[in-house]
């Protein structure tokens, strides 16, 4: 079955880079994809495969059904959003849709999903148990659209025993693929922070409270939460991203916002940060005459890649590419709502290769020029296929 796999991915592989075109010059943002459902329901008709539509409202879950379909069932997933980004290259698929661009390979991924797809029903025959295809909406915003389409029962009728995912990697190579076991990206959390106090003039800065110099001591006192708080064997990062108060020179305002991010790859600390922040954001803000407000938006939790199953994916990926060819991914402080299904149903998530550094493809995902070596798309089509029809579960 793996020479099929990949005589099939080889033939069809041009077709599926015209796929990619499509799909990349014609972006939607995150839970607006009608177009692209449409499309994909339109390629899954033409495969003759069956599926449900309008899941977490444009996402979709296919079932190709092999021999024995109720022995096991394998789920892999493709995100189908793109980025408020104004796109940079120019090349023939360059987004027609101002201001927004698959800057992220959602549109590969897509791909090598769909491609994946079309080689499971052509050997349906050759492996037992049934795929589950989970074409996914709102990767990039809040609240994530796998957590919604987990909420809509995308993960029952069959359940999976396993899940699959992939990511495009700019950094590596185009024909190496990657692998980490265990915890491999991070939760990420939205923290917004307002400091109020009495303003006036600056040449009177003790009439007023001063709420730059507030927020100032809180941008620099919140370090110590990781610093002073976590295992330094626990990659942890809290970052703030935005400050934004007053608007002259010489008025002290009555009101300042931070914005920033937290991440931690430990799901305990995680929470017991958000009350370390909140406690010391609040009494340094009183103790300098402010009032504050804190709110903490919980994100993505923590990715975990299930050691049996990324061992295994590991071992076939290998079998399909060459063992040169499979390589050890770093852990990541970025986070992926693919994190959803690994707290319920053992996961790898894996990395495809797209960069070539010969022909100056190396932009990193979310820029405007981020492209990629499309000689990916066979690779990942057919490694998809392989590892769903073949993983043990």
């Amino acid at each position: 079955m793996k020479n099929r796999i990949k005589s099939l991915a080889r033939e069809f592989a041009p077709a599926f880079i015209d796929i990619r075109h499509h799909i990349h010059s014609h972006p939607e943002l995150s839970f607006q994809e009608y177009a692209t459902s449409q499309f994909i329901q339109q390629k899954l008709d033409e495969f003759g495969v069956r599926y449900q539509a309008n899941v977490a409202g444009t996402g979709i879950v296919a079932l190709v059904e092999g021999k024995n379909p109720s022995k096991r069932t394998v789920a892999i997933r493709a995100d189908i959003d793109a980025l408020p980004i104004i796109e940079a290259n120019n090349v023939p698929y360059k987004s027609k849709n101002e201001g927004v661009m698959h800057a992220c390979g959602h549109d590969v991924h897509t791909t090598c999903v769909l491609g994946a797809t079309k080689i499971l029903q052509q050997v349906k025959e050759e492996f037992e148990g049934t795929v589950k295809v989970l074409f996914q909406p709102g990767e990039e915003k809040h609240p994530g659209g796998a957590s919604l389409m987990i909420k809509d029962g995308a993960l029952e009728n069959p359940r999976p025993q396993a899940i699959l995912g992939l990511h495009v990697l700019p950094n590596m190579e185009t024909g190496l693929l990657g692998f980490r076991s265990g915890k491999y990206m991070a939760s990420a959390d939205e923290i917004y922070i307002t400091i109020k106090g009495k303003g006036g003039h600056a040449a009177a800065p003790h009439l007023t409270v001063d709420t730059i110099l507030v927020a100032s001591h809180l941008v620099v006192s919140l370090q110590q939460i990781v610093s002073r708080n976590n295992d330094p064997f626990s990659p942890s990062v809290l970052s703030i991203c935005a400050f934004n108060g007053g608007h002259t020179t010489n008025v002290i305002p009555s009101e300042v916002k931070l914005m920033g991010t937290f991440r931690a790859m430990d799901e305990t600390w995680r929470f017991k940060a958000h009350e370390l922040i909140k406690k010391q954001a609040t009494e340094l803000a009183h103790a300098m005459g402010a009032d504050i407000e804190i709110d903490i938006l919980v994100g993505y939790p923590t990715l975990y890649n299930n050691e049996e199953v990324t061992t295994q994916a590991r071992s076939l990926a290998e079998a399909y590419m060459g063992k040169e060819q499979v390589v050890d991914t770093e852990v990541r402080m970025g986070a992926e709502d693919f994190a959803f299904y690994s707290q319920i149903v053992p996961a790898c998530f894996f990395r495809l290769g797209t960069g070539n550094k010969a022909r100056g493809i190396t932009s990193g995902v979310h820029t405007p020029t981020f492209d990629i070596d499309e000689n990916a798309i066979e690779i990942g089509m057919g490694a998809m296929a392989y590892l769903a029809a073949t993983l043990a579960v």
